[in-house]
């Protein structure tokens, strides 16, 4: 368990959330950033579960370069997005070899995935974290090492 008060509210956060901004290196203009929102769970170490479309730009992104990040903001009213916690996760993006292992916990989270999750097109992915940036507010900032953003018991999703 980690006593790092960032990894424990930046675990939190992605936690609570369902929704990110994946972002991936752009495969057609190289060098640039391409962002998209997706759905997400977290496995029991922290990294995000996708489930995505081959014919996704960001997919094919991935697949020609893995590196990518994960922002995951806080849902709150817009007047007060200054404090809104934010975070962002670094890795790299893989396939799931055992794709039944995550299928269950990402229609737990995302129950509507059902009606897409047998299309062919279809695959999970994990975005591998190597690093997190979390951000809770004015002067609440900072990278969070990975193994303490990782040993963080999840909270019970259940509760959020």
């Amino acid at each position: 368990m980690s006593e790092n008060p960032l990894a424990e509210r930046a675990r939190e956060l992605a936690a609570r959330e369902r929704v990110g901004t994946l972002c991936t290196l752009s495969k057609r203009h190289q060098g640039y950033p391409f962002g998209s929102v997706v759905q997400y769970a977290l496995d029991d170490h922290g990294n995000p579960i996708l489930l995505i479309s081959a014919m996704a730009q960001h997919t094919q992104n991935a697949l020609t370069n893995p590196h990518a990040s994960l922002l995951v903001a806080e849902s709150i009213p817009s007047g007060e997005s200054v404090v809104a916690g934010r975070l962002t996760l670094l890795g790299d993006v893989e396939p799931v070899r055992h794709a039944k292992e995550v299928q269950a916990l990402f229609l737990a989270r995302h129950p509507d995935a059902e009606q897409w999750v047998n299309f062919g097109d279809f695959a999970f992915y994990r975005l591998v974290v190597n690093s997190a940036y979390y951000v809770g507010g004015f002067g609440v900032m900072g990278w969070v090492p990975v193994e303490d953003y990782s040993s963080v018991l999840p909270p019970l999703i259940d509760s959020l």
